[in-house]
């Protein structure tokens, strides 16, 4: 089983391009790796990874098609380059909270197939809490969602929490994902 953290193009079965693209290395910005194992899926692709493969496998998403043949070294090189960028941008805009996904983009909760829409103060209440591994006080909340200078008196934060809760209940039937506890509120991930 192999392992990949950096920026890597998986080249499985295709010794031919691969060899060409050893030849570029020096002005390749991501690492390569040849496998010719016969199980595609006893490679671990993690979010840093692409694959091009002579044969198309459904059950990988980040996998380039080659379709088109002489192949044109500078437009699969360009190709190559876009769907880092995407699956970089991608996995800034997905934040993982146990068993939910949130994408800051379009301020949708899923999990599984279910979906829920997000207001934005909704989404940031949860990524501010996601970044705390203790309670967060009210007060925080206040001073860094709502941008409250002071102590104020309002229930603005309680009231948000309150209605956040109901529709997560509502959509996943978790009354459990944002927690009170007397020092403040933490999520349940």
């Amino acid at each position: 089983m192999f392992m990949l953290d950096q920026q890597t193009l998986i080249i499985h079965k295709f010794d031919v391009l691969f060899n060409i693209l050893i030849e570029l290395k020096s002005s390749l910005n991501f690492k390569l790796k040849l496998v010719n194992t016969n199980n595609i899926e006893e490679i671990q692709i993690n979010k840093n990874c692409l694959i091009i493969s002579g044969e198309k496998n459904p059950k990988l998403n980040n996998q380039i098609s080659i379709e088109n043949y002489p192949i044109d070294i500078i437009k699969l090189l360009e190709i190559i380059n876009i769907n880092f960028l995407k699956h970089k941008f991608n996995q800034q805009n997905n934040i993982k909270i146990g068993k939910y996904i949130v994408n800051l983009n379009s301020r949708v909760m899923n999990k599984n197939s279910e979906k829920l829409s997000l207001t934005e103060k909704e989404a940031k209440i949860i990524v501010f809490l996601n970044k705390s591994k203790n309670p967060v006080p009210i007060i925080n909340l206040q001073k860094e969602v709502w941008d409250h200078k002071s102590k104020l008196e309002t229930h603005t934060v309680e009231t948000h929490i309150y209605r956040l809760r109901k529709k997560i209940e509502k959509k996943f039937r978790d009354k459990l994902f944002i927690k009170s506890l007397k020092d403040g509120y933490k999520l349940n991930a």
